[in-house]
């Protein structure tokens, strides 16, 4: 372990708390037209992209296994795409994958 200080934001390289900066589809004027929808209009859209995360996130870690990294990072750029998406449709701390069917 090292004794580097805890840096403003967290960690030990310090990372804004600012949700804009973690999620940049934040700070896109159509996410909050999305996010003015009542919450049962926009959950289900969440969940599915929650497990369209997963399963992205899947076919990354497949497809380092196979050595086919072009891949790798197309599907881990679209899992990380689908989290901030449903993050920002959907923003439920804590949530877990739900069946989209449990949804209804």
């Amino acid at each position: 372990m090292t004794d580097r200080p805890i840096m403003p934001g967290g960690g030990a390289y310090g990372r804004s708390a600012k949700l804009m900066t973690r999620n940049p589809i934040l700070a896109l004027p159509s996410a909050q037209t999305i996010r003015d929808l009542p919450p049962d209009q926009r959950r289900p859209l969440g969940i599915l992209l929650r497990e369209l995360a997963v399963q992205a996130d899947a076919k990354c870690k497949e497809s380092i296994h196979r050595k086919k990294l072009p891949m790798a990072l197309y599907w881990g750029a679209c899992a990380v795409y689908a989290k901030h998406l449903a993050r920002a449709i959907d923003p439920r701390p804590g949530a877990k994958q739900i069946d989209a069917r449990d949804a209804a």
